[in-house]
């Protein structure tokens, strides 16, 4: 197996736990919104998962930089980037006092967040197709040779 195609996997695998996380995420503030759970625990529940997140997406990103995929590191890196200068602000968690205050935003944002990975995704499958198809190309090219 290609290490084009393993990194190709390995992104198929971010991505889908990604989509999760932020899915999870949003269900937990829609959960809030109709009063299914209490502040605390959706932002106790919200604020778990998103050093994962944050991490996954770094790790992702970083790879693509490591193996030079311009295109995925190019669309990928704004978001790291904010991502970093959340978290280094101290402004990734979400607060309890202030969660019913920012829900519509939050709401918003990982709606948002949730559409980029779904377009990273279609990328993803789209570049795992072309990756296999060009190793079994090259496969029998060789077998023949």
């Amino acid at each position: 197996m290609s290490i084009e195609l393993i990194l190709w996997l390995f992104s198929f695998a971010s991505i889908m736990v990604l989509i999760g996380l932020t899915a999870y995420q949003l269900i937990c503030l829609s959960d809030l919104e109709f009063d299914y759970i209490n502040p605390y625990d959706s932002s106790s529940r919200i604020n778990s998962v998103v050093l994962i997140e944050y991490s996954l997406q770094g790790a992702l990103c970083a790879s693509f930089l490591l193996t030079l995929h311009w295109f995925p590191l190019l669309v990928m890196a704004p978001v790291t980037y904010y991502h970093a200068k959340l978290y280094m602000d101290r402004k990734h968690l979400v607060d309890v006092t202030e969660i019913f205050r920012q829900l519509n935003w939050e709401k918003k944002y990982r709606m948002i967040k949730l559409a980029f990975y779904f377009s990273l995704f279609i990328i993803t499958i789209y570049r795992i197709v072309m990756t296999a198809l060009l190793h079994t190309d090259r496969q029998k090219m060789f077998m023949m040779q």
